[in-house]
């Protein structure tokens, strides 16, 4: 039994058709979300500077991680246009020693390897070698918060350090 409700058929119909799939059932009960997800999705596919192999094979990276079994087994078809076979998505067993892998690949994979196994251990030589092979931009894409939110110990909600605001709604 699904912990949260479909939206009722007349609400979701009108907005993503008689066939919504169940994302789209659950989340017709905030159009709102649903609208700024799809925008934030566009973005991510349209303005991304990362090439689409290689963000595929990160994803399927950090499913292996996660232990994600729907993740491991689906392929987006931007990442098979652009060179992901089954053969280079099986070199992901040991991509260090692959020869499939260009050396750009290999240093985020590693890079990827750390943040889904050992995040704290991410530091200046991780970078560096991020920076043989990838521009400033792509590791942004890779990354996410700056460099200040990973000194010390430990990291909580509660602490008197500083915080990302996210975003403010006006309104």
């Amino acid at each position: 039994m699904a912990r949260i409700k479909d939206a009722p058929v007349e609400q979701y119909a009108p907005l993503y058709g008689d066939d919504a799939d169940e994302f789209q059932r659950l989340m017709a009960h905030r159009p709102p979300l649903m609208d700024a997800l799809g925008a934030f999705q566009h973005a991510l596919r349209t303005e991304r500077v990362l090439p689409d192999r290689l963000l595929e094979l990160v994803r399927l990276r950090v499913a292996f991680w996660n232990q994600c079994r729907s993740c491991m087994a689906g392929r987006y078809q931007e990442g098979l246009d652009d060179g992901v076979t089954e053969e280079l998505v099986c070199s992901l067993e040991r991509p260090q020693e692959a020869d499939d892998l260009t050396p750009a690949e290999r240093a985020a994979l590693a890079y990827t390897d750390l943040m889904a196994t050992d995040h704290l251990a991410i530091d200046d030589d991780a970078f560096e070698g991020l920076r043989e092979h990838l521009t400033e931009p792509e590791i942004v894409e890779l990354e996410g918060l700056p460099d200040r939110f990973r000194e010390g110990d430990r990291a909580t909600p509660w602490g008197d350090g500083e915080v990302v605001v996210l975003s403010r709604i006006e309104g």
